[in-house]
């Protein structure tokens, strides 16, 4: 099983988070076997099985029984690192040498795709669908 994190946070502003991968729908019609979504309440479902508003606990006991994980750079990355989980993030603006961990296998289009600078809102980030790498290059890391 895989579990799905697609979403990073709601910015403020309302406009799209520059870290939300734009593909999903693609890639999840290429992977072979079960998918679980976690993410909150106003999130796009984009399997049948999406889970809701788990607990850190519940979000722990799911990566404890995943093959792995997919997530753009969110929270999510970091939580499955703190239980030692290693998985596939989907990086676009931010920098995985910065966000990411080592463990992960940190997908990054372009290093030209970066945002200038890493430590600003992301309300101040557009959002470029163009900046992600595609799904079957995320296929290929699974």
């Amino acid at each position: 099983m895989i579990i799905i994190s697609p979403y990073a946070k709601k910015l403020k502003n309302g406009k799209e988070n520059p870290k939300n991968y734009p593909y999903w729908k693609e890639l999840i019609e290429l992977i072979n076997e079960p998918i679980i979504q976690v993410g909150v309440d106003g999130e796009e479902q984009l399997v049948p099985d999406f889970r809701k508003n788990l607990t850190i606990n519940e979000l722990k006991d799911l990566l404890s029984e995943c093959r792995t994980w997919i997530s753009c750079d969110s929270f999510f990355q970091h939580l499955a690192w703190d239980h030692g989980k290693s998985g596939v993030v989907l990086f676009s603006v931010s920098d995985p040498l910065i966000f990411g961990h080592p463990e992960n296998t940190n997908l990054l289009k372009s290093r030209d795709c970066l945002a200038e600078n890493q430590f600003y809102w992301w309300e101040m980030t557009e959002y470029d669908k163009n900046k992600f790498v595609t799904p079957q290059e995320v296929l290929k890391h699974l």
